[in-house]
């Protein structure tokens, strides 16, 4: 088993910064992509940004040019620098971690709330 535990949420200004992390505890694979997911109200979970523990990155597009993912594989944690906020980044982010092996796990965070005020 796998447990993600995120921190850094929070209220912010638009134009502001947050940085969000994200550590994993527990039987981590080796092979893996740590990312982000969003479910802002009243709409379905999107990706926002997945790191694999090469270091490929993938960014949506919603966000690309304001956030940028990184992870420090040492410490298993994975961290979400968003820039530029925007009120239509309001959501619940949660961190995922998922195996790439077969039958690998897919394990979720309990979210942190990211809140952008006009």
């Amino acid at each position: 088993q796998v447990q993600l535990v995120e921190s850094g949420g929070g209220l912010v200004q638009a134009g502001g910064s947050l940085l969000l992390s994200c550590a994993a505890s527990g039987s981590i694979v080796s092979n893996n992509v740590m990312g982000w997911y969003r479910q802002p109200p009243g709409k379905q979970r999107e990706s926002v940004a997945g790191i694999s523990t090469g270091g490929v990155t993938n960014i949506a597009d919603s966000v690309k040019g304001r956030f940028t993912i990184s992870r420090d594989s040492a410490k298993n944690t994975v961290y979400l620098h968003m820039n530029n906020l925007k009120p239509e980044d309001t959501s619940v982010y949660y961190c995922n971690l998922r195996e790439l092996r077969a039958r690998g796990g897919d394990y979720w965070g309990q979210g942190t709330q990211v809140t952008v005020s006009s």
